[in-house]
Protein backbone atom coordinates (compact mmCIF):
# COMPACT_ATOMS: atom_id res chain seq x y z
CA UNK A 1 0.00 0.00 0.00
CA UNK A 2 1.47 3.27 -1.10
CA UNK A 3 0.89 6.41 0.92
CA UNK A 4 1.26 10.01 -0.19
CA UNK A 5 0.82 12.76 2.36
CA UNK A 6 0.26 16.50 2.09
CA UNK A 7 -0.59 19.18 4.59
CA UNK A 8 -4.36 18.93 4.22
CA UNK A 9 -5.16 15.83 2.13
CA UNK A 10 -3.74 12.33 2.45
CA UNK A 11 -4.08 9.68 -0.25
CA UNK A 12 -3.57 5.98 0.41
CA UNK A 13 -3.64 3.14 -2.09
CA UNK A 14 -5.43 -0.01 -0.92
CA UNK A 15 -5.19 -2.37 -3.87
CA UNK A 16 -7.53 -0.91 -6.50
CA UNK A 17 -9.06 1.55 -4.03
CA UNK A 18 -7.89 5.11 -3.40
CA UNK A 19 -8.59 6.38 0.11
CA UNK A 20 -8.65 10.19 0.15
CA UNK A 21 -8.57 11.65 3.65
CA UNK A 22 -9.28 15.26 4.54
CA UNK A 23 -6.50 15.97 7.01
CA UNK A 24 -7.11 19.01 9.20
CA UNK A 25 -8.35 17.22 12.33
CA UNK A 26 -7.43 20.14 14.57
CA UNK A 27 -9.92 22.27 12.59
CA UNK A 28 -12.59 19.53 12.17
CA UNK A 29 -11.37 19.18 8.56
CA UNK A 30 -12.77 22.57 7.61
CA UNK A 31 -11.67 23.67 4.16
CA UNK A 32 -8.90 26.25 4.01
CA UNK A 33 -7.19 27.68 0.89
CA UNK A 34 -4.61 24.88 0.84
CA UNK A 35 -7.25 22.15 0.94
CA UNK A 36 -9.11 23.94 -1.86
CA UNK A 37 -6.05 23.26 -4.04
CA UNK A 38 -5.11 19.82 -2.78
CA UNK A 39 -8.51 18.10 -2.73
CA UNK A 40 -9.30 18.51 -6.45
CA UNK A 41 -5.76 17.43 -7.28
CA UNK A 42 -6.14 14.23 -5.24
CA UNK A 43 -9.51 13.48 -6.82
CA UNK A 44 -8.17 14.15 -10.32
CA UNK A 45 -5.26 11.77 -9.72
CA UNK A 46 -7.62 9.01 -8.60
CA UNK A 47 -9.97 9.65 -11.52
CA UNK A 48 -7.14 9.39 -14.07
CA UNK A 49 -5.38 6.36 -12.58
CA UNK A 50 -6.38 3.25 -14.58
CA UNK A 51 -5.32 1.04 -11.67
CA UNK A 52 -7.90 2.63 -9.35
CA UNK A 53 -11.40 1.20 -9.56
CA UNK A 54 -13.12 2.97 -6.66
CA UNK A 55 -12.56 5.86 -4.26
CA UNK A 56 -13.31 6.35 -0.56
CA UNK A 57 -13.52 9.93 0.76
CA UNK A 58 -13.27 10.37 4.53
CA UNK A 59 -11.93 12.66 7.24
CA UNK A 60 -9.15 12.42 9.79
CA UNK A 61 -9.95 12.58 13.47
CA UNK A 62 -13.47 13.16 14.78
CA UNK A 63 -15.05 14.99 11.82
CA UNK A 64 -15.72 14.32 8.16
CA UNK A 65 -15.73 17.99 7.14
CA UNK A 66 -17.34 21.00 8.79
CA UNK A 67 -17.39 23.19 5.68
CA UNK A 68 -15.39 26.29 4.89
CA UNK A 69 -12.86 27.53 7.42
CA UNK A 70 -14.29 30.95 8.28
CA UNK A 71 -11.08 31.95 10.03
CA UNK A 72 -9.19 31.49 6.77
CA UNK A 73 -11.77 33.41 4.71
CA UNK A 74 -11.81 36.99 3.58
CA UNK A 75 -13.34 39.93 5.35
CA UNK A 76 -16.73 41.50 4.79
CA UNK A 77 -17.75 44.17 2.35
CA UNK A 78 -17.94 44.02 -1.42
CA UNK A 79 -14.51 42.44 -1.79
CA UNK A 80 -15.44 39.71 0.68
CA UNK A 81 -18.74 39.04 -1.08
CA UNK A 82 -17.02 38.71 -4.42
CA UNK A 83 -14.46 36.39 -2.88
CA UNK A 84 -17.26 34.12 -1.59
CA UNK A 85 -18.88 33.95 -5.02
CA UNK A 86 -15.56 33.24 -6.75
CA UNK A 87 -14.73 30.49 -4.27
CA UNK A 88 -18.09 28.77 -4.78
CA UNK A 89 -17.73 28.88 -8.55
CA UNK A 90 -14.02 28.21 -8.97
CA UNK A 91 -13.03 26.19 -5.88
CA UNK A 92 -16.06 24.16 -4.84
CA UNK A 93 -18.07 23.68 -8.01
CA UNK A 94 -15.28 21.77 -9.83
CA UNK A 95 -14.83 19.41 -6.86
CA UNK A 96 -18.54 18.62 -6.60
CA UNK A 97 -18.84 18.11 -10.34
CA UNK A 98 -15.75 15.88 -10.37
CA UNK A 99 -17.28 13.63 -7.71
CA UNK A 100 -20.48 13.39 -9.77
CA UNK A 101 -18.82 12.88 -13.16
CA UNK A 102 -15.89 10.65 -12.18
CA UNK A 103 -16.15 7.32 -14.04
CA UNK A 104 -15.57 5.44 -10.79
CA UNK A 105 -17.81 4.88 -7.76
CA UNK A 106 -17.02 7.15 -4.82
CA UNK A 107 -18.00 6.20 -1.27
CA UNK A 108 -18.22 8.87 1.42
CA UNK A 109 -17.14 7.34 4.73
CA UNK A 110 -18.69 9.96 7.04
CA UNK A 111 -16.81 9.48 10.30
CA UNK A 112 -18.24 12.50 12.13
CA UNK A 113 -19.99 15.83 11.52
CA UNK A 114 -20.54 16.70 7.85
CA UNK A 115 -21.73 20.30 7.85
CA UNK A 116 -22.15 22.95 5.19
CA UNK A 117 -19.86 22.17 2.29
CA UNK A 118 -18.92 18.97 4.12
CA UNK A 119 -22.51 17.75 3.79
CA UNK A 120 -22.44 18.61 0.09
CA UNK A 121 -19.21 16.67 -0.40
CA UNK A 122 -20.78 13.61 1.21
CA UNK A 123 -24.01 13.85 -0.82
CA UNK A 124 -22.09 14.39 -4.07
CA UNK A 125 -20.57 10.94 -3.63
CA UNK A 126 -22.32 7.92 -5.12
CA UNK A 127 -22.67 6.02 -1.86
CA UNK A 128 -22.62 7.12 1.78
CA UNK A 129 -21.58 5.08 4.80
CA UNK A 130 -21.96 6.89 8.12
CA UNK A 131 -20.57 6.28 11.55
CA UNK A 132 -23.37 5.80 14.05
CA UNK A 133 -22.21 8.99 15.79
CA UNK A 134 -22.04 11.10 12.60
CA UNK A 135 -24.59 13.58 11.31
CA UNK A 136 -25.35 15.89 8.40
CA UNK A 137 -26.08 19.57 8.91
CA UNK A 138 -26.91 22.51 6.67
CA UNK A 139 -26.43 25.42 9.09
CA UNK A 140 -26.66 28.33 6.65
CA UNK A 141 -30.05 29.73 7.72
CA UNK A 142 -28.80 29.90 11.32
CA UNK A 143 -26.12 32.42 10.30
CA UNK A 144 -28.22 34.44 7.86
CA UNK A 145 -27.01 32.70 4.68
CA UNK A 146 -28.59 30.60 1.94
CA UNK A 147 -27.59 26.97 1.35
CA UNK A 148 -24.68 26.61 -1.05
CA UNK A 149 -22.51 23.83 -2.39
CA UNK A 150 -25.54 22.34 -4.10
CA UNK A 151 -27.13 21.50 -0.75
CA UNK A 152 -30.65 22.34 -1.91
CA UNK A 153 -30.11 20.47 -5.19
CA UNK A 154 -28.85 17.31 -3.50
CA UNK A 155 -31.43 17.30 -0.70
CA UNK A 156 -34.43 18.06 -2.91
CA UNK A 157 -33.59 15.15 -5.21
CA UNK A 158 -33.07 12.77 -2.30
CA UNK A 159 -35.91 13.88 -0.03
CA UNK A 160 -38.45 15.74 -2.15
CA UNK A 161 -39.22 19.44 -1.82
CA UNK A 162 -41.20 19.49 1.43
CA UNK A 163 -38.78 17.54 3.57
CA UNK A 164 -35.70 19.12 1.98
CA UNK A 165 -37.01 22.62 2.61
CA UNK A 166 -37.83 21.70 6.21
CA UNK A 167 -34.27 20.49 6.77
CA UNK A 168 -32.79 23.64 5.20
CA UNK A 169 -35.20 26.14 6.76
CA UNK A 170 -34.88 24.68 10.26
CA UNK A 171 -31.13 24.08 10.05
CA UNK A 172 -31.77 20.52 11.20
CA UNK A 173 -29.03 18.20 12.35
CA UNK A 174 -29.76 14.83 10.68
CA UNK A 175 -28.51 11.84 12.66
CA UNK A 176 -26.99 8.80 10.96
CA UNK A 177 -30.08 6.75 11.79
CA UNK A 178 -32.35 9.38 10.23
CA UNK A 179 -30.10 9.63 7.19
CA UNK A 180 -30.41 5.88 6.71
CA UNK A 181 -34.20 6.00 7.08
CA UNK A 182 -34.49 8.87 4.58
CA UNK A 183 -32.09 7.41 2.03
CA UNK A 184 -29.33 9.97 2.57
CA UNK A 185 -27.05 7.16 3.77
CA UNK A 186 -26.74 3.65 2.39
CA UNK A 187 -25.26 2.03 5.47
CA UNK A 188 -24.37 2.76 9.10
CA UNK A 189 -21.28 1.37 10.83
CA UNK A 190 -19.81 1.48 14.29
CA UNK A 191 -17.14 4.19 14.53
CA UNK A 192 -14.23 1.76 14.75
CA UNK A 193 -15.52 -0.28 11.80
CA UNK A 194 -16.44 2.55 9.42
CA UNK A 195 -13.22 2.92 7.45
CA UNK A 196 -12.57 -0.81 7.07
CA UNK A 197 -16.17 -1.39 6.00
CA UNK A 198 -16.07 1.38 3.41
CA UNK A 199 -12.77 0.10 2.01
CA UNK A 200 -14.15 -3.42 1.80
CA UNK A 201 -17.24 -2.22 -0.08
CA UNK A 202 -15.08 -0.12 -2.40
CA UNK A 203 -12.81 -3.10 -3.07
CA UNK A 204 -15.84 -5.16 -4.09
CA UNK A 205 -16.97 -2.42 -6.48
CA UNK A 206 -13.45 -2.11 -7.89
CA UNK A 207 -13.57 -5.78 -8.91
CA UNK A 208 -16.44 -5.09 -11.32
CA UNK A 209 -15.90 -4.44 -15.02
CA UNK A 210 -14.60 -0.83 -15.15
CA UNK A 211 -16.42 0.20 -18.32
CA UNK A 212 -19.73 -1.26 -17.17
CA UNK A 213 -19.31 0.41 -13.78
CA UNK A 214 -18.57 3.78 -15.36
CA UNK A 215 -21.56 3.54 -17.69
CA UNK A 216 -23.82 2.34 -14.86
CA UNK A 217 -22.89 5.44 -12.86
CA UNK A 218 -23.52 7.58 -15.93
CA UNK A 219 -26.97 6.07 -16.47
CA UNK A 220 -27.96 6.50 -12.83
CA UNK A 221 -26.82 10.14 -12.77
CA UNK A 222 -28.50 10.96 -16.09
CA UNK A 223 -31.76 9.49 -14.82
CA UNK A 224 -32.05 12.36 -12.32
CA UNK A 225 -32.95 14.80 -15.05
CA UNK A 226 -33.94 12.74 -18.09
CA UNK A 227 -37.37 11.62 -19.29
CA UNK A 228 -38.17 7.94 -19.72
CA UNK A 229 -38.21 7.88 -23.54
CA UNK A 230 -34.87 9.68 -23.78
CA UNK A 231 -33.42 7.49 -21.03
CA UNK A 232 -34.41 4.29 -22.83
CA UNK A 233 -32.57 5.55 -25.90
CA UNK A 234 -29.47 6.33 -23.84
CA UNK A 235 -29.61 2.88 -22.22
CA UNK A 236 -29.80 1.17 -25.61
CA UNK A 237 -26.74 3.07 -26.85
CA UNK A 238 -24.68 2.41 -23.73
CA UNK A 239 -25.73 -1.23 -23.59
CA UNK A 240 -24.49 -1.71 -27.14
CA UNK A 241 -21.18 -0.14 -26.12
CA UNK A 242 -20.93 -2.45 -23.10
CA UNK A 243 -21.76 -5.58 -25.07
CA UNK A 244 -18.92 -4.82 -27.49
CA UNK A 245 -16.24 -4.75 -24.77
CA UNK A 246 -13.69 -7.47 -24.08
CA UNK A 247 -14.85 -7.39 -20.46
CA UNK A 248 -18.37 -8.40 -21.44
CA UNK A 249 -17.10 -11.30 -23.50
CA UNK A 250 -14.81 -12.30 -20.64
CA UNK A 251 -17.72 -12.25 -18.17
CA UNK A 252 -19.80 -14.51 -20.39
CA UNK A 253 -16.89 -16.92 -20.90
CA UNK A 254 -16.21 -16.98 -17.16
CA UNK A 255 -19.88 -17.76 -16.45
CA UNK A 256 -19.86 -20.64 -18.91
CA UNK A 257 -16.54 -21.95 -17.55
CA UNK A 258 -17.65 -21.43 -13.93
CA UNK A 259 -14.70 -19.28 -12.96
CA UNK A 260 -14.10 -15.74 -11.74
CA UNK A 261 -13.77 -13.22 -14.60
CA UNK A 262 -10.65 -11.13 -15.09
CA UNK A 263 -11.59 -7.62 -16.18
CA UNK A 264 -9.12 -5.35 -17.96
CA UNK A 265 -11.20 -2.29 -18.73
CA UNK A 266 -11.30 -2.98 -22.46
Amino acid sequence: MANAGSSTVNTERHGRVALIELNRPEAMNSIDPVMKRELPSALEDAARDPEIGAVVLTGAGKAFCTGSDLKAGGGGGDTGLRKVARSLLYDYQPVLELLVRMDKPVIAAVNGPAAGMGMSLALACDLVVMSRSAYLLSPFVNVGLVPDGGAAWFLTRRLGYGRAFEVLADGQKISAEQCLAWGLANRIAEPDELRAGALQWAAQLAERAPIAMALTKRIARLSLGTGLSEMLGVEAELQAMSAATDDSREAIAAFVEKRKPTFRGR
